[in-house]
Order: C-alpha cells, then structure tokens, then sequence
C-alpha cells in the first residue's frame, strides 16, 4: 500500500483528503503544521507528500526545500494562491507539481498516479541513455549533474526535468502543452506560462554565458532543442 503525507492546517479539508484518499487505498497520515510535517516525513517514510503553501510554524516552501535535502518524494503543493510567482517558487524549491484550491478531487487523483508512476519510472531508470550530450553540453541522469565543458552548470530540479526533456527530443518542436504534460506531469492549458518562464531561466543559463543557442522557439508551436554555436536566441 502506498503512503501519502497530507500537511493541510485546515482540519476539514485534511480530514476529507484523508477519507477519499483512504477510499482509493491509500496508507494517509496527517500534519497539520510545517514542523509537524517534517517530524512525520522523518519518522514516516512515505510515497508522495500533499503540501499546502500557507501553513503554521514553518511555511509549505521551507518544508519542501528541507525535505529536498534529504529525498526526491514527489511533492504536490496545494495552495489558495492562483500566481505564477508562488508555483514557480513552489517548484524551485523542488515541489513536481501545483494545485490550487479549490479542486476537483478527481483532478488530484489524476496527478497523484501521474507523480507516483514518474517517481517509480525515475527511479527504475526508464528511458535509455543515462548520459545526453549536445557539442559542450553534458547532462547525467543519474547524478542529476549537468556541465557545460568543464564547468558545472547549477540547475532546480525543473529546470533539470526540462533540460532532460527537450535534450531527450532534440531536433524535435515540443508544444508548450506537451512540456507541461511531460516534465510537470498534468495537462492545463491556463498554465502555459509557466514553461515560459522555465525556458527563459535555462536560457540565461545555458545560451547566454556560453554564447550558443540551444533552445529554440517554434512559432506557433513551442520549443525545440538543437545546438547551434554562437546564435542569437529568440
């Protein structure tokens, strides 16, 4: 039986997850602060943590960048909050997907198998290749480790997710839509932005300092990844 970590300070809303999510045959445990939540994750080896952004004590973002250090659990935020700032800190901090509330039971556990299963396919190596290269450009999947030459190139967890992508599907136009579907895990269209943003940061990391243009937009598409030294990017 799988175990799920519910960290909600509203004691309804917990309660109701913990009913439904016992229904579906889930293993729940509750807390209902964020030193509560840390206390449990370190006693209570789970499989997937639902974290609320505003929480007593210590807030849902400290929590998820403490249980970072130590695991790479799937971690979905929920939160009341509707800003592309606050999921793009969520998801900085590590977090592999975003809710806000309120939501349709269905949908979470629509996202909850989605994170299980990539969790489980990560974790069984799936996907061939262990090291990608492109030119300089070099990405470990096991170490999660990626350098450009001889120099290591510091990465969030998203931004390594995406890199991995679109590196995975060189050559190949990816829609914005697909990249939400594949690297964060669900399909909503009202959130396209998001990859936007996470372009943007791999490109300040990775085309400008070393002077190459690796991602591409694609009109009317999305993106593409293809190697192309000393190119302006778009």
């Amino acid at each position: 039986m799988q175990k799920i970590l519910v960290v909600e300070d509203e004691k309804k809303l917990a309660r109701y997850l913990q009913l439904e999510l016992t229904h579906e045959g889930y293993e729940i445990r509750l807390a209902h602060d964020g030193r509560a939540a840390v206390t449990a994750f370190e006693e209570w080896p789970c499989d997937l943590i639902l974290l609320d952004l505003m929480l007593p004590e210590l807030s849902g973002i400290e929590v998820c960048r403490r249980i970072r250090q130590k695991s790479a659990v799937p971690i979905i935020m929920l939160t009341a909050k509707d800003d592309v700032s606050d999921k793009v800190m969520g998801l900085d901090m590590g977090a592999d997907d975003y809710m806000t509330k309120p939501f349709a039971i269905e949908e979470l556990l629509a996202r909850i198998r989605v994170a299980l299963k990539r969790h489980g396919d990560e974790a069984g190596h799936a996907g061939g290749e262990r090291t990608l290269a492109e030119g300089a450009l070099s990405l470990d999947r096991d170490s999660r480790e990626v350098s450009y030459g001889e120099t290591p190139i510091q990465l969030t967890k998203k931004e390594f997710d995406l890199l991995e992508y679109l590196m995975l599907n060189r050559n190949v136009a990816i829609s914005r839509n697909e990249l939400l579907d594949k690297v964060w895990g669900y399909s909503y269209a009202g959130d396209t932005n998001v990859v936007d943003v996470y372009i943007r940061y791999l490109r300040c990391k990775l085309d400008d300092p070393f002077h190459v243009k690796l991602i591409h937009t694609v009109r009317g598409v999305g993106y593409l990844f293809r190697l192309e030294e000393g190119g302006e990017t778009e």
